[in-house]
């Protein structure tokens, strides 16, 4: 089965802030794939389907971003699951402007709270993420205090950037399914910078 994982912070208050893309990347999954409603399993909101002949579940952890790590617990006590070739995670990233996605077999959390909880829980950093720039790209714009800003709307040029990124997003997805990570790396880290 593939896991993929979107981070997000539960609440009507969240639900447009830039952390919580990973939220609407799954979300539109779910809608673009014909997976069904979303139903509680444990700590998270989860749906099933079938992309061709792989079995995908999408995981919307339902703990607050710093504890997302335990949605996976269940699925780490798998003997078959191996966090290296079935778990991607879409996240948002702070250092890559609005427009840019970069995709990772591996790597640092960068900071991100998120990704430090599934560190934790996975006991490494062997997984694939999906980043998804948040970061004005206009470079005179002041971020200011970083929680503050990811916990904070799109204004709606950037949102619209976003949702432009849909096709892109589904595409890579798609490719890591069926191809794995490093196929959908060359594919559509091209344009990416940063």
């Amino acid at each position: 089965m593939k896991l993929i994982v979107g981070l997000g912070n539960p609440g009507r208050e969240y639900e447009r802030t830039r952390h919580n893309v990973g939220w609407w990347v799954v979300n539109h999954l779910a809608d673009v794939w014909h997976f069904g409603a979303w139903r509680e399993d444990g700590q998270a909101l989860t749906v099933s389907g079938r992309l061709g002949a792989a079995h995908v579940r999408l995981v919307k952890p339902l703990t607050f971003m710093n504890l997302s790590g335990a949605a996976l617990v269940p699925y780490l006590r798998r003997a078959t699951f191996d966090p290296a070739a079935d778990l991607l995670v879409v996240v948002d990233d702070v250092a890559l402007p609005v427009g840019r996605i970069r995709l990772r077999a591996q790597g640092s959390a960068g900071g991100h709270n998120g990704l430090k909880s599934i560190e934790h829980e996975i006991g490494g950093r062997d997984y694939a993420r999906l980043r998804i720039g948040v970061r004005p790209v206009d470079p005179g714009r002041p971020i200011g205090d970083l929680a503050d800003f990811v916990l904070s709307p799109f204004g709606s040029a950037d949102r619209d950037v976003v949702v432009s990124l849909y096709p892109q997003l589904t595409a890579a997805i798609e490719t890591w399914v069926h191809d794995g990570i490093a196929a959908a790396q060359n594919r559509f880290n091209a344009d990416a910078t940063a």
